[in-house]
């Protein structure tokens, strides 16, 4: 962690030395010589995170590292706030320049006294670093002979020693398991087993290894811990001699001297002509998987490998590479979760009434993890069953139990191995995730977008700040540190969280290492000087008493209109977040203009309707976010902030089937711009509609856009710009309305990276570009209303998922071609006034899951050839005529009844007094459709099964 703040802090220094140093009389020296010894005892810091954890000499150096670091970093930014003063014209400003002329002396002086006082502070640190040298040298050069990773083994050898009586939920996937070792295919094959850690990897693994059937099944087998910090030639030594105590043979002249290359050459003979089974267990990294994989031969005899690892990313590689089974380790069900629970609290006994609501609240915060489970019930298993207050003190208190519990120690150890084995600059990513509420889902691009407006994102050459937080958030989610939540149509990462035991041990470290403080507790206190503050309710924060001139980061949640005032009120000048998505809000908070040093600021899902002219004063801002505001104007004022990169203003209305976007209106100059990245949704009804379509050309880092209002004599300039905007990845045009058509035909080289289009308005024609998108994942098309069939333009396009027409073809048959819509999984057809029957070749959409049609009152039947779809899972019909719907849903008799019985889910709804009934159809045990009654759900939007 203080790698990443150094890190900063030395980027910070190398721009002031660009911009501002000469103005710092005499302390330039002082400064350089800061930047200097940070450079150098930069490169230990690395090991001393490792070391951290079990070294208080190393905690308290570091610690005074990092506070030294973040002081430093006020300094800067306190003496360019200074230079930076508007003192305004004329006779007023020149009396302002005079004043603040003294007290820039004033503040000049004092500035230069606190670098040197830092730099005296940074020396002494540094002195302390090469005492601790030694110390680092050492654990370099043998981490394994540290205690951390010696009771981490033992930890991990009782998980091997479980009776089978302590497991639960484990047959289902252990027979699963089995059969993949038993039967199949005789090349060699790889099963990874992955999940964040205590989930049971291990314990499964274990089970099936020391089955007897699998031991008389295979010639030779071994058992390999991966240890993070021992060397490749160990694991080889181990391999080899399990190898030799399974055939009985002394371990050949030598072995112990060899090196790796000759390790595997004889590993690799022994097992040529076997078949084996290896286990590889506790893969932390795809290197050690490298390194031994060329020892394990592909020998025909059925051989098998299995790995268990936190890194889905090592998990996927080694099964592409060797053929075989990838298994997501599940956490067990509520069921499950239960009955391990009462096992271990009550020895098997059921739970006392009196303590069930408290056992089932911490039982929620285990959310199945198996060794939290455990874990947690050897707690309470020691305590009075008949105090109910000592259990009710766990459950208000588990943060602190985990810190201090030794019987949560070994919990608190495996959970926290996988944030010790990040990189420095994934550390501050993860820990940054303690700043939202307990079970919030996370939106995946609000995420990376702080990430980068807090400094966490290193710049990478031919990469966008975007696109590398986008990679850290991939790489958290390999080694099972976030759980996805939820998914766009095309795949995408929407939603996300992570475990809540894991969020106790990240915010737990987040305090220890002053990196945010999160109050949501009255006894939460704050500590002296508060960096990033995430308020998750309305709390006495005048009661803190702590001043807020440090304040780098505003996260509120819940919090009401009171306590934003008074926080607001405070001295926060040097201010990088502001994120207040869903605060009672009505006005845009006049102080925040005057915040210099704002990256980001969210005011989503608030009340506001304006935006001062002043906001141009806000020369840092990059994001912007005012989605489901009451904006719909921005001042000409906002073309003044040249890095901004995310401008997002719009909000949708969604009643029955009326679909309506609001954006903001265009403003001309837009161009000037020209560090946006997203820009969502402007409106272009304006006479100098050509002018502001030439100013979109400029903007040629626009990786997203929306428009909206457009005109028919607009399309030719518009599609000029576009083709300039070689980064464009997601297109959304709508016509000013549902009759006024998009000319989009003049666009002849479209920007291949267009992987998204939502295109609302007539078209005369389909455009002829849209067949040439490779790249093209999602297509949305609404009020087209094309005289041709567009599916013949459509059905080659190789990475199409997923499809929406809303009123596109004015035909009456719609034919989905053979070998047509390859990749596509989701397809709806909405509101086709003429349509009357739509026809499924074999070998059509092929990977089809989900199928929707509604309003489509002259279709006559199911479409013919569904049964075709084998991989569907889902079919939709809402607002369809009744006979239709009578037939699959009462009709046993009529063959499209026997068509929807082998569909997993299938929903029918209407749209009825301001709302929807939706039902869905009942299955049997058998799994054959049912007539009998269904779900009911009522709602004034959209059905909930249409997403």
């Amino acid at each position: 962690m203080a790698e990443s703040v150094v890190t900063h802090l030395l980027t910070k220094l190398t721009q002031f030395f660009e911009n501002e140093l000469r103005h710092l009389t005499g302390g330039q020296e002082e400064a350089l010589s800061v930047r200097g010894e940070l450079e150098r005892v930069r490169a230990f810091l690395r090991v001393a995170d490792t070391l951290e954890e079990s070294d208080d000499e190393v905690r308290v150096w570091v610690k005074q590292l990092r506070n030294t670091a973040y002081e430093m970093e006020d300094v800067l930014d306190e003496f360019s706030l200074i230079l930076r003063h508007d003192h305004g014209v004329g006779f007023t400003g020149l009396i302002s320049r005079m004043s603040c002329c003294i007290r820039n002396l004033k503040a000049r002086y004092r500035i230069t006294s606190e670098i040197k006082h830092i730099n005296s502070r940074v020396k002494d640190i540094c002195d302390g670093h090469r005492r601790l040298r030694h110390k680092f040298s050492r654990a370099q050069q043998d981490q394994s002979s540290t205690n951390t990773d010696n009771s981490w083994q033992d930890h991990r050898g009782n998980a091997l020693l479980l009776d089978k009586t302590d497991l639960v939920g484990i047959e289902r996937p252990k027979n699963e398991l089995m059969g993949r070792l038993l039967k199949g295919a005789f090349r060699r094959e790889v099963i990874s087993v992955v999940g964040m850690g205590g989930l049971g990897k291990t314990t499964l693994v274990k089970q099936v290894y020391e089955d007897p059937a699998v031991k008389k099944h295979f010639t030779i087998y071994a058992w390999i811990t991966l240890s993070r910090s021992s060397k490749i030639e160990e694991h080889l030594k181990d391999m080899l001699d399990q190898i030799m105590r399974v055939i009985r043979k002394p371990i050949p002249p030598g072995a112990n001297t060899m090196n790796s290359h000759w390790l595997k050459m004889i590993i690799k003979d022994l097992l040529q002509r076997r078949r084996y089974l290896i286990v590889l267990d506790d893969a932390w990294h795809i290197n050690k998987w490298d390194a031994i994989k060329h020892a394990l031969p592909n020998n025909g005899h059925g051989s098998r490998v299995i790995i268990t690892t936190r890194n889905a990313d090592l998990a996927s590689t080694s099964c592409k590479e060797f053929s075989g089974l990838l298994k997501n380790m599940e956490p067990l069900d509520p069921e499950q979760s239960w009955k391990l629970f009462c096992q271990k609290t009550f020895q098997g006994n059921s739970c006392p009434s009196h303590l069930e609501e408290i056992c089932k609240y911490i039982l929620r915060k285990c959310e199945g993890l198996p060794l939290a489970i455990v874990a947690i019930s050897g707690v309470l298993a020691a305590k009075d069953k008949q105090r109910i207050d000592e259990w009710d003190v766990v459950r208000r208190s588990l943060r602190a139990e985990i810190d201090g519990n030794d019987r949560l120690k070994n919990l608190k150890r495996v959970l926290s191995l996988s944030f010790s084995d990040l990189p420095y600059y994934l550390k501050s990513c993860f820990l940054h995730l303690s700043v939202f509420p307990e079970r919030h889902l996370i939106e995946r691009r609000r995420l990376t977008r702080l990430w980068v407006a807090e400094g966490f994102v290193e710049r990478q050459e031919g990469k966008t700040l975007d696109e590398v937080a986008k990679e850290y958030f991939s790489e958290l989610l390999n080694r099972s540190l976030i759980q996805v939540a939820e998914t766009t149509t095309d795949g995408r990462v929407k939603l996300c969280r992570i475990h809540d035991f894991q969020r106790e041990i990240i915010t737990s470290k987040s305090r220890d290492q002053t990196f945010a403080t999160i109050t949501k507790e009255q006894t939460d206190m704050w500590p002296e000087k508060v960096r990033r503050l995430s308020l998750h309710n309305s709390l006495q924060a005048a009661q803190q008493n702590r001043s807020l001139s440090h304040l780098r980061s505003l996260y509120m949640f819940g919090v009401d209109r009171g306590i934003i005032d008074l926080v607001l009120g405070c001295d926060i000048k040097l201010l990088n977040v502001l994120d207040m998505q869903a605060s009672p809000l009505s006005k845009f908070p006049v102080q925040v203009v005057d915040w210099y040093y704002l990256r980001y600021i969210s005011f989503r899902h608030t009340e506001i309707k304006t935006i001062p002219s002043s906001i141009g004063r806000l020369q840092n801002l990059e994001t912007l976010d005012l989605k489901y505001t009451n904006v719909t104007r921005l001042p000409v004022e906002i073309l003044k902030l040249r890095k901004l990169r995310h401008l997002l203003v719009y909000r949708y209305e969604n009643i029955s089937y009326l679909y309506n976007k609001y954006g903001f209106k265009a403003l001309t100059d837009i161009g000037a711009l020209q560090s946006l990245e997203k820009l969502c949704y402007i409106e272009a009804s304006d006479e100098r509609n050509d002018i502001l379509m030439r100013e979109l050309g400029k903007l040629t880092q626009l990786s997203r856009v929306g428009i909206l209002k457009l005109r028919k004599e607009d399309g030719r300039p518009l599609c000029s710009s576009i083709a300039k905007l070689t980064n464009l990845c997601a297109l959304s045009v709508a016509s000013v309305d549902d009759d006024e058509i998009l000319d989009l035909q003049h666009l002849t080289s479209p920007p291949q990276l267009l992987q998204r289009i939502y295109l609302r308005g007539r078209l005369e024609m389909l455009p002829n570009w849209l067949a040439t998108l490779n790249s093209l994942v999602k297509l949305h098309l609404r009020w087209s209303r094309l005289k041709d069939d567009p599916l013949v333009s459509l059905q080659n396009l190789p990475n199409l998922v997923h499809l929406e027409l809303l009123q596109v073809y004015e035909g009456k048959t719609l034919c989905f071609k053979s070998k047509g819509f390859r990749k596509l999984r989701i397809l709806g057809l909405d509101n086709f006034d003429e349509l009357r029957s739509v026809e499924v070749e074999e070998g059509a959409m092929p990977c089809l899951e989900k199928l929707i049609i509604q309003r489509c009152k002259l279709l006559e039947k199911l479409p013919s050839g569904i049964e075709y779809l084998t991989k569907l899972k889902v079919l939709e019909f809402f607002d369809m005529p009744d006979e239709l719907v009578k037939k699959f849903v009462q009709d046993e008799q009529d063959k499209d009844y026997q068509k929807v019985a082998r569909i997993p889910e299938v929903y029918y709804g209407y749209w009825r007094d301001g709302g929807w009934d939706v039902q869905s159809i009942e299955r049997s045990s058998e799994g054959n459709a049912s007539p009998r009654q269904g779900t009911s759900m009522r709602s004034s939007e959209f059905p909930p099964c249409w997403k």
